[in-house]
């Protein structure tokens, strides 16, 4: 009878190679994806990503078969310290110091990468991670500015989409260059927050103009 190959046969030099080659080759392109991602947003050409990481096109996309499998491998970590900081804040029993330190973390991460808000709050709506994602974050969001208005913390007013509204107008300081963008940034959460708080002798608004997480998608 002749021999039965053995499953638990040792992996040869050449395999063991290809996989190693495999890996480096998928690090490559994940971190040039980041980096152009970080510079120039998500619609940077998949051609662009591979030259940048020294591939060719067809290897990248062995590694990721869709732009959307690629955006969210290289967003992973962006979206888990996001959702670190949503369930901080919803842990602290300070509703307006939970308040301020979402909105003053998402809007730094916001500032370090151009990217990171359009994929994780609208260009791929049909990815159940980022649908999850955004669903969840929305629901935190709502629970925060509640507690806080409760508290007497957050000026009685405020609606959940002005949160979307300050991320709109942090967007358009974080289109700078980098150092200056970041310092941009951290005064425009300053002012933010001073006109978010109550205060006994605040002024009318005009009506909340109902913003959603999407619309964040098409700012760039």
């Amino acid at each position: 009878m002749p021999a039965q190959p053995s499953h638990n046969a040792p992996v040869s030099g050449s395999d063991t190679t290809l996989r190693a080659d495999a890996r480096e080759n998928r690090d490559r392109i994940l971190r040039a994806a980041r980096e152009a991602y970080a510079l120039h947003g998500i619609d940077v050409p998949i051609s662009a990503i591979a030259r940048r990481a020294g591939v060719g096109v067809a290897t990248l996309y062995r590694r990721f078969p869709t732009r959307a499998a690629l955006i969210e491998e290289a967003f992973a970590e962006q979206l888990a310290e996001c959702a670190g900081v949503l369930d901080e804040a919803l842990e602290d029993p300070d509703p307006w110091r939970a308040f301020c330190s979402v909105l003053t973390k998402v809007c730094a991460m916001q500032a370090a990468d151009r990217g990171f808000t359009h994929a994780f709050l609208a260009r791929f709506p049909d990815e159940p991670s980022y649908v999850g994602e955004r669903d969840r974050a929305e629901e935190g969001l709502a629970l925060l500015v509640r507690r806080a208005k409760e508290a007497g913390a957050l000026r009685p007013d405020f609606d959940v989409s002005d949160v979307v509204l300050a991320l709109l107008a942090n967007n358009g300081v974080a289109n700078g260059a980098q150092a200056e963008s970041a310092a941009a940034s951290r005064r425009l959460v300053g002012y933010l927050l001073e006109s978010f708080r109550a205060r006994p002798d605040i002024s009318k608004l005009p009506p909340p103009a109902r913003l959603e997480l999407d619309r964040l998608g098409g700012a760039g």
